[in-house]
C-alpha cells in the first residue's frame, strides 16, 4: 500500500517537496516555495506527495484563495499532480486525484477544477485522466481549457475576465511568474543574467499576491511568456530555450 504525506507548518522544514529534488542550483527556489506554503496553509491549501524521494505529489486550494485568473465560488483548484519516472503506471496519480476529490466532498465542496489544454503543454496534466474521472471543459481560452468536476452542479467555475486578453501594451519580452513554483527562481537569475550580456529587455513581472494573480492578463498558473505585447506559453524558460524562441 502506498504510503502519503500532507505538508504541514509542522513537518515541512524537514519533508522535500517533490520538485528539484536533489537539484542545487533549485534550492533557493525549494526555499521560496516551502515559504509560500506556509502562508498558503491557512488558506486551505493541501500538498500531498508520496512518502518516499520522488516527483509525486498533487497540490489544491479553494479557487478563492488559488493563485490563478479563475473565479467561482466553493470550488478546489488542483494547481498540479505530477507523477514523474518509475513511479509511473502504479495507481499514485489515481490515489493521490481520489484523495483531493474526496477531501474537496467532506469539506462540503460544490467540486473541483484544474488547467489543462487541448494539446499537451508543459507543466500541466494530461486532459484525458481528468476526463476518465468525470472531469468536463467549463471554459476555454484557445488551447487553454478550465476541466471541471461538479458535485452540485450549481454555478462552474470560470477564467477572469482580464485572463481572456492574453495581450499586453508592453512589446518587449515580459514573463509574468510566481513563486509556486520552485524551477522559477533559479530561471529568472539566469534570464536576468543572460539579458544582460545580450543587452537585451525583459520585463519580470512578480505576481506576489492573490490579487495580482486574479488580474493576470492571461492564462497563468505559475509562468506566462509575452512577445510584442503577444502571449506565446506558459513554459518555464531557460536562457538557451529564450535564445531559441527569439531565433524562430
Amino acid at each position: 500500500m502506498n504510503e502519503y504525506i500532507n505538508l504541514t507548518k509542522e513537518n515541512i522544514e524537514k519533508e522535500h517537496i517533490c520538485c528539484a529534488i536533489g537539484d542545487k542550483k533549485h534550492q533557493n527556489g525549494v526555499e521560496s516555495k516551502k515559504e509560500w506554503i506556509k502562508n498558503k496553509l491557512e488558506d486551505g491549501h493541501v500538498f500531498r506527495k508520496l512518502n518516499a524521494r520522488g516527483k509525486t505529489f498533487i497540490e489544491y486550494e479553494p479557487i478563492e484563495n488559488a493563485w490563478v485568473p479563475i473565479e467561482g465560488k466553493n470550488y478546489e483548484y488542483i494547481y498540479c499532480l505530477w507523477v514523474a519516472g518509475s513511479f509511473k503506471g502504479k495507481g499514485i496519480a489515481r490515489e493521490l486525484l481520489e484523495y483531493a476529490i474526496t477531501d474537496a466532498k467532506e469539506k462540503g465542496m460544490s467540486g473541483i477544477c484544474t488547467l489543462t489544454s487541448k494539446k499537451k503543454k508543459p507543466f500541466l496534466s494530461e486532459k484525458k485522466f481528468f476526463e476518465h474521472y468525470g472531469f468536463e471543459v467549463v471554459d476555454e481560452i484557445g488551447d487553454y481549457e478550465l476541466l471541471s468536476l461538479s458535485f452540485d452542479h450549481k454555478e462552474n467555475p470560470k477564467f477572469c475576465d482580464t485572463a481572456r486578453l492574453m495581450k499586453i501594451a508592453n512589446q518587449e519580452f515580459t514573463i509574468y511568474y510566481s513563486p509556486e513554483c520552485p524551477y522559477v527562481e533559479y530561471e529568472i537569475k539566469e534570464l536576468t543574467t543572460y539579458a544582460q550580456t545580450k543587452h537585451l529587455k525583459i520585463n519580470f513581472i512578480k505576481i506576489d499576491s492573490l490579487e495580482k494573480a486574479k488580474k493576470a492578463p492571461c492564462i497563468f498558473n505559475n509562468w506566462a511568456n509575452f512577445y510584442k505585447g503577444e502571449f506565446i506559453s506558459n513554459t518555464i524558460l531557460n536562457a538557451n530555450a529564450l535564445e531559441k524562441l527569439l531565433k524562430d
